[in-house]
Parts: structure tokens; sequence; C-alpha cells
């Protein structure tokens, strides 16, 4: 056995790692019923240029990226992505979602759509805080 430290694996190599972790929590909890599900901005001409990129298992939406261009900053644009991302997650029988940010401004966004922080992690990145918060949903 061996083992190495890469900046470069091969898909290959992360299949290996994905498909082993999927294989073993479904074993441990069960299958995650893991979904893709995005939320996009299109400009008039077609072209995406933000919305909300994540996913739901185990009952729960996971919002790994939000982003707003900054022409539709301070709009409520945030709010109207998460409505959407909620109420498609809720229509899959999700309970609760969840999402973290390092960004005060994103912060205060989240907790006015009613997420409410349950851990943060100092000093992510330097001089700020990783929030971590989470929302229930009623599943439809």
């Amino acid at each position: 056995m061996k083992i190495e430290v890469t900046d470069t694996p091969s898909e290959s190599e992360l299949a290996a790692i994905s498909e082993g972790l999927t294989a073993f929590n479904t074993i441990d909890v069960g299958p995650s019923g893991r979904q893709s599900l995005a939320v996009l901005i299109h400009d008039d001409a077609g072209k995406t240029i933000g919305g909300i990129s994540g996913y739901t298992a185990w009952g729960w939406l996971f919002t790994q990226w939000l982003f707003v261009p900054e022409s539709l900053r301070g709009q409520g644009m945030a709010g109207k992505l998460l409505d959407a991302a909620e109420a498609e997650a809720s229509t899959r029988g999700c309970f609760g979602a969840w999402i973290d940010t390092f960004n005060p401004q994103a912060l205060k966004a989240y907790q006015r759509q009613g997420y409410a922080i349950f851990g943060e992690l100092p000093d992510f990145p330097a001089g700020r805080s990783r929030f971590f918060l989470q929302k229930k949903l009623s599943p439809r």
C-alpha cells in the first residue's frame, strides 16, 4: 500500500473515493436519494449569469453555491432564488435546508430568509468566520 498526496487527482481516482463513500453510507444510513438542484438567472440573451447550485439528499436541501450578479444585488434576488430552491426541495420531500457563508451580506440575506445559525468556524478565511445555517421546510 502507498499513500500519495496530489493536487491533480484523475476523474477515476475521485470516482473511487466517491463510490466507496456512497456505498458505505448506503449501508450505514440508507440511500441518500441525491438529486442535483439548480435555480438559474438568465439575462435577456438567455445567458446564465447567476443562480443556485446544490442538491437534495436524505431529506435536506444543500445550497453549495449562490451567486447574484452585482447589477441584481439589493433587489431581493437571493431570497427569490432560495424560495424557488426551497419550493422544489419541499416537493422532493425535504424537511430541512442548509447553507454556509463567510460573507456578512449573504449571512444577513439568509437570516432574512429564515435561516438560523447552527455553527461557526472562526478565521475561515482569516479575519472572518464561516457560518453554517439551517431552516426547516415543510415537505409537500
